[in-house]
């Protein structure tokens, strides 16, 4: 079936660079990083930073601060050190990830597992968590209960999503489940406390945590339709990840009526010239344009969120960001 394109939110958001509201504070959350990985042990600093420094897109520090500020927060270390410890908790599930996954590929360079080994790999992530909870640890009880429930959701979807792996008996309430909890949970929770720490009221705390929500849902969606779709030099991985690990991602989920599909996804090995037919039989299918949509309606409920903030450029930079997540290049 032929792709319509990109279809863009009916809603006049500003195509304005949204880092560039946060710009300055991003730069301090880097100059944070930096000193959070040092270790006494190389081999930490070095398996932290090969990552951390492998061209990562901070969008989890950046809406962080941007909820902050556009609730009327102001610039301080308590704001620096919450997205840092955001993107360090992030980090450390890539790490652990790739060790799962047994990935070869990350960010368009091998991976730290890879590079490492496991047994280096696994003890660094548990190493960054440790650290996200030195910045997150000296805050209130209701922060340091968010940062731990967000950890835990993480977790939690990471077994989820195992229990799935290669099972066609998955549906889409499953998926939004496991993306609810293992991509969106970070995303809801940097946003629930920048607007706690800006002093928000309750209400719009929930607005902002919604925002969180639903724009990490449709982030998650358009990364499973780019794994099918994308441009492997863009992606920083081959196309088709997926469905080689048998993970249950979108596209695959709403092409499983599909034998070809559906067998391929089942067994654990497959032919390259196999899974390059299921590929292009979910690409010729409903699943992608259905995929592209249900991004779409998260990305709407997310925008609905975030129009009870008040104007201002780190609003709008909310907006947009939303706007490129869904944009990206199918």
């Amino acid at each position: 079936m032929a792709s319509r394109g990109p279809q863009r939110l009916p809603l006049g958001v500003d195509q304005r660079d949204p880092f560039k509201s946060v710009a300055q504070e991003l730069q301090l959350v880097e100059e944070t990083l930096e000193r959070a990985i040092s270790s006494r042990e190389q081999a930490l600093t070095d398996i932290a930073a090969h990552l951390i420094d492998g061209g990562g897109k901070r969008v989890r520090p950046m809406v962080t601060l941007m909820a902050h500020l556009a609730l009327g927060g102001k610039s301080s270390q308590d704001i620096i050190d919450i997205a840092t410890a955001i993107e360090l908790i992030h980090t450390a599930t890539l790490l652990h990830d790739d060790i799962i996954d047994c990935a070869d590929i990350r960010r368009g360079k091998v991976s730290a597992y890879k590079k490492f080994g496991l047994k280096s790999t696994l003890v660094a992530g548990d190493f960054l968590f440790i650290k996200a909870f030195e910045f997150a640890g000296k805050f209130d009880e209701t922060i340091v209960q968010w940062t731990a429930d967000a950890c835990t959701a993480l977790t939690e979807g990471e077994i989820l999503q195992g229990s799935f792996n290669r099972n066609s008996s998955v549906t889409l309430r499953d998926y939004i489940e496991i993306v609810t909890r293992k991509t969106a949970s970070l995303f809801q929770t940097g946003c629930k406390v920048g607007a706690y720490l800006a002093g928000a009221k309750p209400a719009i705390v929930e607005e902002a945590e919604r925002y969180g929500l639903n724009m990490g849902i449709a982030f998650q969606i358009v990364d499973d339709v780019l794994d099918v779709v994308g441009h492997a030099d863009l992606l920083g991985k081959p196309t088709g990840m997926d469905l080689r690990d048998g993970n249950p991602s979108l596209p695959i989920i709403l092409a499983l009526e599909d034998s070809v599909v559906r067998e391929t996804f089942e067994q654990s090995e497959s032919e390259e010239s196999r899974i390059t037919c299921a590929l292009e039989s979910i690409k010729d299918g409903a699943a992608i344009e259905k995929a592209k949509d249900l991004s779409r309606k998260y990305a709407e409920a997310a925008l609905n969120s975030i129009e009870k903030f008040p104007p201002s450029r780190h609003r709008t930079g909310l907006k947009t960001l939303v706007q490129l997540i869904i944009d990206r290049d199918f």
